[in-house]
């Protein structure tokens, strides 16, 4: 997760909707998994979910507004006992789905000792919006899938640390989109 974390803080950007789908043989995984999470909230969820962050605390105030915006929550991430616990080639079919021109990876990690990647991709549409975010950390030992889904600001992001199991963000976050 510690990869995770760098990655989430490196440069995550507005999210809206997007149609990647995550190899069913990702949820098999968790049977072999030391611990796994599985975090699947789609709008109507989020929105229940919302009721319960204190509305009176300021700063929870704030992450309620920010989930109410959000279309959907994704996450799958897997720890294992030992390396090769889980088929690179799932890995490489979310990748594969995460394409230009919709799609651009604008962070890329690779340690070839550990067997550690690390890649952010975001979807920018033609109308020129950003949208949206997927994360994906593959470590030898551990798997993470983050898909965050809706209309966020990248400052707000880090207001999300520590719900619905994304990591919390130390620092700030600052993206700069050079235009074309």
């Amino acid at each position: 997760m510690r990869l995770a974390s760098l990655v989430l803080a490196a440069g995550i950007l507005p999210l809206c909707a997007q149609d990647i789908k995550l190899p069913a043989n990702l949820d098999r995984l968790s049977e072999k998994a030391e611990e796994s999470v599985d975090v699947t909230l789609d709008g109507s969820l989020l929105k229940l979910a919302a009721r319960f962050i204190d509305k009176d605390d300021p700063d929870a105030a704030r992450v309620r507004r920010i989930v109410g915006k959000l279309e959907g929550v994704y996450v799958r991430s897997y720890q294992f006992a030992s390396q090769g616990a889980y088929d690179r080639a799932d890995v490489e079919s979310v990748r594969s789905q995460l394409q230009a021109p919709l799609w651009n990876r604008i962070v890329g990690y690779r340690h070839r000792n550990n067997n550690e990647d690390v890649d952010v991709y975001i979807k920018t549409p033609p109308s020129g919006q950003l949208g949206g975010v997927v994360i994906i950390a593959a470590e030898a030992r551990e798997l993470t899938i983050v898909n965050v889904v809706g209309t966020i600001d990248p400052d707000d992001v880090a207001e999300l640390g520590g719900q619905f199991h994304i990591p919390r963000l130390q620092g700030s976050i600052h993206y700069r989109r050079d235009e074309k």
